[in-house]
């Protein structure tokens, strides 16, 4: 409380601080849109009204009419920090199931809905985390741990998940058990079904990168699992099937993803079949629509989209507006008509419909946002980082400015788990830009902008690399004059919080402002709380002596010296159970 007194009464006499709240509102206050997707032969949707803290669910029978609400997050609770996570239809679109957050912890309640009445059920489950909620015939699978202790919710270390079928209208206490691993405390399982209701295909993890996978054949048996992968050297999730053959995105023995198939009657290893091969660009994501399959690919950071036929021929690209970023190609698998969306750094979400059988496009629905993109530039520069490595960034300015060294520049990165930073609009970057500032995104290693090599070499003791890429991305904005160290700011969180911690302490002469948000700062007691054990494949563990002497080497807290740093904003959140504020 104190520390925030003294924050709070500097930052009020900043004097320009009122007209950026005013504008940032201003901006704020447009209306946003997700993709349409399809349930029980009605269009659902989100929308935001502009200024609503969440975005409500719609639904019509028409695609053309906004239709009615069908779920408002924001009545869930009165001073809204209660806040909607996971939905899942079941195959009729009777019954939404959906989970909630309280005050932004994983912890999850799920309810279900009748939506044909409007009505919740008198039936709730409770203690979910790490969770989907997929339907089979009348009821869902879900994940938990066992019920915490009062008191040590945000803090108890997880351990124990286990895989759960409940059926409507029963008490969670008599929830069949389908999966479990009780000889490895720390290993997760998340549950989905396939389309078609025939396999549950489970998925296992003991860190966040690689995953073991097992089939349960639904038509004979909900508890007898297959295993088809145990080891987690590699990441395998489902992409769609028809009827046993399983199509599945993998990096094994390809950095950048193929999609091979997978037969649920013989999942033998040598039974399985390369469909998509790996190719020079990172396979992100593939759908099926319209008969087609659209797989997702990142090109230079940037999204491409290939067209194949299921069994793997090549058709076409997906023509997209320009650089950017598209989630993917969302639809029905036999619908003609699919969605995408597609952003920028100066241009929001814009909705797509297209026609799976013509491959055109058409602008479904474009925000209106009090601000005009065509006076703004970003170009992509490449640096070489410490050992010679050619890194990315993306640097969206205003067009014409003078680059003179002078410029107010604000750093973003992350680096970490395999995240890839693709170019994304954002309303807080707007006034920056819009005050001959500039904004830059760093593609630094340990991100998944080029596959999973990409990723392991800003990995473990390999960590540094992180930080020297993020560094060397600072002293190439200073040395080609877009701004100066005593006008450049870095900003990330989580994992980014730990990558401004770790470069400012390296480096406090390099920056003017550092914003760590919600850092992992501690890299020697990380993995102590709630599930920090799971990042440890990418940190290492301090329990390791080997690991003990690299992660003391950069971990923040452990690095402060008496000298200057640069003007510093630690942030976190008061429910933060998963970088616990400890």
């Amino acid at each position: 409380t104190e520390q925030n007194k003294v924050t709070s009464g500097y930052l009020s006499q900043i004097p320009f601080r009122e007209d950026i709240s005013k504008r940032l509102e201003k901006l704020w206050n447009y209306e946003k849109y997700s993709s349409p997707f399809k349930e029980g032969g009605k269009y659902y949707y989100f929308k935001n009204d502009g200024l609503q803290n969440q975005s409500v669910l719609y639904s019509s029978g028409d695609i053309k009419s906004e239709g009615n609400v069908a779920l408002d997050p924001n009545k869930f609770s009165d001073d809204g920090t209660a806040s909607l996570g996971a939905i899942s239809f079941d195959n009729s679109g009777k019954y939404l199931a959906y989970a909630v957050s309280e005050g932004g912890s994983d912890w999850r309640t799920a309810y279900i809905k009748d939506m044909t009445t409007g009505n919740l059920l008198d039936d709730k489950v409770e203690w979910i985390k790490f969770s989907g909620l997929s339907w089979y015939k009348d009821g869902f699978f879900y994940s938990k741990y066992p019920t915490p202790k009062d008191g040590d919710e945000l803090s108890a270390k997880n351990e124990y998940h286990k895989v759960y079928y409940h059926k409507l209208n029963t008490l969670q206490s008599e929830d069949l058990l389908i999966f479990e691993s009780p000889d490895a405390p720390q290993r997760n399982a998340y549950a989905g079904t396939t389309d078609d209701e025939k396999y549950l295909i489970i998925s296992t993890s003991e860190s966040t990168s690689g995953n073991g996978m097992h089939i349960v054949d639904l038509d004979k048996s909900m508890t007898t699992v297959i295993p088809v992968v145990t080891t987690f050297d590699n990441d395998y999730s489902l992409i769609d099937n028809d009827g046993s053959n399983l199509l599945v995105l993998t990096n094994e023995e390809a950095s950048k993803k193929k999609i091979i198939s997978i037969d649920a009657n013989d999942p033998s290893k040598s039974n399985w079949k390369t469909i998509v091969a790996e190719s020079d660009d990172a396979l992100r994501s593939a759908s099926i629509v319209g008969g087609k399959m659209f797989c997702s690919y990142m090109h230079n950071a940037s999204s491409l989209i290939k067209v194949y036929e299921p069994n793997g021929k090549y058709i076409s690209d997906l023509a997209l507006p320009g650089i950017g970023s598209c989630g993917g190609v969302g639809g029905k698998k036999l619908d003609k008509q699919g969605f995408y969306s597609f952003t920028s750094f100066t241009r929001p979400p814009t909705i797509y419909s297209l026609d799976t059988e013509s491959m055109e496009s058409e602008i479904f629905r474009q925000p209106k946002v009090d601000f005009d993109s065509d006076f703004y530039e970003t170009r992509q520069e490449w640096f070489t980082s410490k050992d010679g490595t050619k890194v990315p960034m993306f640097i969206t300015m205003k067009k014409g400015l003078e680059i003179d060294g002078t410029n107010p520049t604000l750093l973003y990165g992350y680096g970490g788990f395999n995240i890839p930073l693709l170019p994304s609009f954002s309303i807080s970057r707007l006034p920056l830009l819009e005050n001959g500032g500039i904004y830059v995104v760093a593609n630094i290693r340990g991100g998944g902008e080029f596959g999973s090599d990409w990723h392991k070499a800003g990995t473990l003791d390999r960590k540094q690399n992180v930080f020297d890429d993020f560094i060397g991305a600072a002293e190439f904005l200073i040395e080609n004059k877009y701004t100066s160290s005593n006008k450049l700011a870095i900003q990330g969180g989580s994992n980014g919080g730990l990558l401004v911690g770790a470069c400012m302490t390296q480096r406090p002469d390099l920056f003017a402002v550092a914003f760590p948000a919600v850092g992992v700062l501690d890299m020697l007691r990380y993995h102590k709380f709630t599930i920090g054990w799971a990042w440890a494949t990418d940190y290492g563990r301090s329990d390791d002596p080997i690991a003990f002497k690299y992660l003391k080497e950069y971990s923040p807290l452990h690095n402060v010296k008496p000298v200057a740093y640069p003007a510093t904003m630690v942030t976190t959140a008061d429910h933060d159970d998963r970088v616990v504020p400890a």
